[in-house]
């Protein structure tokens, strides 16, 4: 390499001397240079706001009947909630997650999805089970722990809800690759919330998918709070959705109470996945009205000044504020609506309560194909007991 020399006087004698210094330089086509990486842009997309507003330049113009069928989804899936809870007050029902508020973010997910699309749920999810044609009575059964509940519907390509979190993730990323493989433009939708995306498998899924260009579309429902930890304790970045450009996934966010919104930003990730450019990250902004689980009390974490706030926010009243307008529901039919949903709701608690018949003899029977000696005995004292007590 060229070098280049520089003299400097130095004064720490009585008699000054002149030093050489070599400075090594390098070509200039070899030297470093400072740069700039394009992590590409972020929208933060809102199409509907609280006061019912609409961005005309950015409205999907659903039909009427989509926009009908959206609205009554939404209605359902509040007034399913508010039942499901009070059943479980009532002693008819186990732990149950309510989702009060998060009706756009659960319909706007799923709106894009066909038949042979693929959904893997946390279990937040009952709005978009219900969209993806679970029945009422069935998914009562589920959170009751009927394993009956627990059954996938004839023609639907849903997995089981997941406990445990973020552990839906990965599979889900799966099912992408698999699909990728067959190439049959299929994609997969998977939610989890802003707790979930601290966890491993959760970024181990970003790379599969990301590195494998699976259709796998990242619903990360941001609702403000992981049980009692909030937002900004689970990221030093304020949007979540800056995660996936890490991973080289396209990210949008979205107000996830904007139920518009919501199914402009999930029919995006959907095309993005089918023309075979890989996975997508939606992060749906909304909030956890309610509690986390019926385990749960989010006054002792959270001010109540903070859930007002998001009350003004409601998903249901901004839309309907929306169909208002445009002439397509008046509050009459808001009434009628609220009041046939509230009615199947209750003949599918009836339809419940008929099927919900504890079958203490079947305890044993799903844990092996062939039952160990040891298991046999205890089926045997149990069945004894049973007997005892005059227990069928």
């Amino acid at each position: 390499m060229p070098t280049k020399t520089a003299s400097k006087r130095s004064s720490g004698t009585k008699q000054s001397a002149q030093r050489r210094v070599t400075e090594v330089v390098a070509p200039e086509n070899e030297r470093p240079m400072r740069k700039t990486i394009d992590l590409g842009d972020i929208e933060d997309l809102q199409i509907l706001n609280e006061e019912g507003e609409v961005d005309e330049a950015l409205d999907p113009n659903l039909s009427e009947d989509e926009l009908k069928k959206i609205h009554r989804a939404m209605v359902m899936t509040r007034k399913f909630d508010i039942r499901m809870l009070a059943m479980q007050r009532q002693g008819e029902m186990g732990t149950f997650a309510p989702g009060l508020g998060q009706e756009a973010t659960q319909i706007g997910q799923v709106y894009p999805l066909n038949a042979k699309d693929w959904f893997s749920p946390s279990y937040r999810s009952f709005g978009a089970q219900l969209w993806r044609g679970w029945t009422l009575d069935g998914l009562m059964l589920l959170w009751a722990g009927y394993y009956e509940g627990f059954e996938i519907p004839e023609g639907i390509n849903d997995t089981p809800f997941s406990i445990v979190i973020g552990s839906h993730v990965l599979p889900a990323t799966g099912l992408g690759m698999a699909a990728k493989i067959r190439g049959d433009k299929s994609v997969v939708v998977t939610n989890f919330g802003d707790g979930a995306s601290s966890q491993g498998a959760v970024a181990e899924a970003f790379n599969f998918a990301s590195v494998y260009k699976a259709p796998v579309i990242f619903v990360l429902e941001n609702n403000g709070w992981a049980i009692s930890i909030p937002a900004e304790k689970q990221a030093a970045v304020r949007e979540f959705a800056r995660r996936g450009a890490g991973f080289g996934i396209p990210s949008i966010r979205v107000d996830g109470n904007d139920i518009l919104g919501m199914i402009v930003a999930s029919q995006q990730a959907a095309d993005h996945g089918r023309a075979g450019k890989g996975p997508y990250l939606v992060e749906a902004v909304t909030y956890r009205m309610s509690v986390h689980t019926t385990a749960d009390d989010p006054k002792v974490y959270r001010k109540e000044d903070e859930v007002k706030a998001w009350e003004a926010k409601c998903p249901i009243r901004r839309f309907e504020i929306y169909l208002r307008n445009k002439g397509i529901l008046d509050d009459a039919d808001f009434e009628r609506i609220g009041k046939e949903c509230e009615a199947e709701i209750l003949e599918a608690r009836e339809k419940f309560r008929a099927r919900a018949k504890a079958k203490p003899r079947e305890v044993f029977d799903y844990l092996y194909t062939e039952m160990p000696p040891e298991l046999k005995e205890q089926q045997e004292e149990y069945f004894r007991k049973l007997d005892r007590k005059g227990v069928e």
